[in-house]
């Protein structure tokens, strides 16, 4: 199920001219020059793989590129709240997935349209660290030109980063885009930050802008839910403050009512949720208890703080016959 971050990712940039803000302040300067911007399309990022299974893409966008060339570019971009190793893998495999649906729609085809995989990153783990590319990603033997001469031997592929976390403020702020594109860089950048509270007083006359667009009060409301969403008890005041600033008292009162129902209602969903993994959790220890399997104290802490509900109930079915702590638990011996 999408998180807020996801959500609020795909809200903003899913719309072609926001999305064109976020491709122009990360793709190279020669291809920002030679694109079409009127042309760019959002395309389903679903695809079926052969075993027939739906794969979705964050977002995928078309576009051609100036005087008349008839060259299709396709730019993947993908979303990310927290540093994953195996990124240029991921990329790798929708990149893979995409052109090979683009081959079964146009079996006459002998060349292939470019896709340029673009992560757009602003977690909380500090910079992006991952590997870019793929070929990084195997163990090569050998040093040097040895290791060169392996490195060839290995598929190569890179994706574009758009670091939000190694942007100062002022360079976001300052980056060409619709109000809503630069208030979400800011949020994705700042909102899980303690520096939030401090920091959206500084963005009110972007807020105010925001306002005065078209469909501004919509969008306004979909930055300040997702900022009480991130941020904490500091934070809500700030953009209570705000909120009052640039809508009147009423609306404004009835933005921040209606976010305080909802975080009551997810809060009470989410207790019920936590109490159906507890529940579940305790009966696999129950399970293995009957059987007469010891558990050691490493993998009962492991049993009880596992949230994923496929895994527990893996480990349940695998509990029901269980004769050793291993046959629930691989990694862990009896």
């Amino acid at each position: 199920m999408p998180g807020p971050h996801d959500l609020f990712a795909r809200f903003t940039f899913g719309h072609p001219e926001r999305a064109a803000a976020e491709l122009r302040a990360a793709l190279p300067s020669h291809v920002v020059s030679e694109v079409d911007w009127s042309s760019l399309r959002r395309e389903s990022g679903s695809v079926v793989d052969p075993e027939l299974r739906e794969t979705e893409s964050d977002l995928l966008f078309t576009a051609r590129l100036r005087e008349g060339h008839s060259l299709l570019l396709y730019v993947l971009l993908e979303h990310q709240s927290s540093v994953d190793r195996w990124m240029a893998l991921r990329m790798l495999r929708y990149v893979v997935r995409q052109v090979e649906h683009w081959r079964q729609q146009h079996p006459e085809s002998t060349v292939l349209p470019v896709i340029i995989p673009l992560v757009m990153y602003h977690g909380t783990d500090g910079v992006w660290s991952a590997p870019r590319r793929v070929e990084e990603l195997f163990a090569l033997p050998g040093e040097g030109e040895q290791r060169e001469r392996w490195r060839a031997l290995v598929p190569r592929f890179e994706y574009l980063m758009d670091d939000l976390t190694a942007e100062r403020a002022e360079a976001l702020l300052a980056r060409p885009g619709p109000p809503l594109a630069r208030l979400a860089w800011l949020a994705l950048r700042y909102g899980r930050t303690e520096e939030l509270a401090q920091r959206l007083p500084d963005w009110t006359a972007l807020f105010a802008q925001l306002q005065s667009t078209p469909d501004g009060s919509e969008h306004l409301v979909v930055v300040i839910r997702y900022l009480l969403w991130v941020g904490g008890k500091a934070a809500h005041e700030a953009a209570g403050r705000v909120l009052h600033s640039v809508l009147d008292a009423q609306r404004a009162e009835a933005v921040m009512m209606s976010y305080s129902e909802e975080l009551i209602e997810r809060g009470r969903q989410q207790g019920l949720a936590q109490g159906r993994l507890q529940g579940r959790a305790e009966a696999v220890l129950r399970i293995l208890t009957a059987r007469g399997v010891q558990v050691v104290e490493e993998a009962q802490q492991r049993i009880l703080a596992c949230t994923d509900v496929a895994t527990l109930d893996r480990w349940f079915d695998r509990a029901l016959n269980a004769t050793r702590l291993s046959d629930v638990l691989d990694d862990l011996a009896s």
